[in-house]
Order: structure tokens, then sequence, then C-alpha cells
């Protein structure tokens, strides 16, 4: 018998590890400010389940998926605790520029047995990824994401992006300055909030 976590269904061995992160997350809060301590109660809710259900929009192969601004670990190492048993062969990387920050991933990554590795570098200055999903939450508008996801995807990847009520304005703004192929759907931890597919990315011509 499979749960349901976030529109998904997971194995025994799956949830586990999310329980486990969540226990991490927990722990090193009190040192580290991986998550609004507002939200620490609400931590499965508004951070492991809103971060899992972007899994249902990964291509069904993919080798490479790259976070990126990863913070706490949402939604990338969510999204490598499901890889590792939907996915076992895929490559998981974080992209974090704070150092300890980096170090809670890389404990997490570690202690969780999942095959991702971190860069502790700002996203424009780590190298280029070659990804086939490049996923982000709550980190910043469109029109400054998108550089970022060309920087690290192939040509063909795609982005998966959380977005809150505002998301249709910031669609908008990228539109003046680039060409995209889009998919929204309706976040399920939050009706106004979006996650956003973007696809096909190239520079509006001036």
């Amino acid at each position: 018998m499979g749960f349901d976590v976030g529109g998904i269904d997971v194995s025994r061995e799956t949830f586990d590890d999310l329980k486990s992160f969540e226990a991490l997350v927990r722990k090193w809060t009190s040192k580290i400010n991986l998550i609004s301590p507002s939200t620490i109660p609400e931590i499965w809710e508004r951070h492991i389940v809103d971060s899992a259900q972007i899994y249902q929009y990964a291509p069904k192969n993919y080798e490479k998926w790259v976070d990126i601004g990863s913070g706490g670990g949402f939604p990338g190492i969510i999204m490598a605790i499901v890889g590792k048993h939907a996915n076992p062969d895929a490559e998981f990387v974080l992209i974090e520029s704070d150092l300890r920050k980096a170090m809670f991933l890389r404990t997490a990554a570690r202690e969780l047995g999942l095959r991702a590795s971190v860069i502790s570098q700002r996203i424009e200055n780590a190298s280029e990824q070659e990804a086939d999903v490049v996923s982000a939450r709550a980190l910043s508008t469109l029109s400054t994401l998108i550089p970022f996801i060309q920087r690290h995807s192939k040509d063909d990847g795609r982005a998966i992006l959380h977005k809150g009520k505002k998301s249709q304005a910031e669609v908008a703004d990228a539109r003046k300055y680039w060409r995209f192929e889009l998919e929204e759907f309706t976040s399920l931890t939050d009706l106004e909030g979006q996650i956003l597919i973007v696809k096909g990315i190239s520079r509006v011509s001036e």
C-alpha cells in the first residue's frame, strides 16, 4: 500500500525518508533559519507536501535534476527522496550559496542515502549543469529566474516552479523579454499559488 503525498503515490520507504527529513529540518532550524519559525508546526503540509506535488510534472525519464536556491531543501531534497525510489539512476544537484544551508543539505543527503550533490555557489556562477529538470521554490520573479533556468538546463529541458498569487503578472513581465512555452496548474496546498512549467526558452529579439 502506498502513501499519497502531494498527489503522488510513494512507498513506505519514501514516506519514512520524508519523515526523517522532517525531523532533520526541525532539529537544524533551531540553529539555522532553514524555514520560517512560524511554519515549523505546519512543516509537513506547508513545506514537504507543497514540495512533493511538483514531482507529478517531471518527465518519466530524466537523468539530471537541478534545484536552484535550495535553501532548506525544498523542493530539492524532497525531489531527491522521491527520485531515490522512483528513478534511482537520476542525479540531483542542489545549488545553494549560503554555506551553512549547504552544509545542512550535504548532511541530509548523506544521512538519507541520496544521490544528491550540493554546489555552494551563486546560481549565476555555478558551472552550467545541462539538466533535464530545473526546479525553484519561492526564489525570485520569473524574469529573474529565466536566465538561471536557461543557463542550467538542456535545450529540451523544463523548469518546474512554485509561484504565488502574482504569477500572472510575473509571466506577463517575463514575456516582454523572453519567449517560452508555459503550462500552469493550481497548487494543491495554496489555492492562490501556481505551479508553472516553462520550456523552450529564447530571448525576444530587440
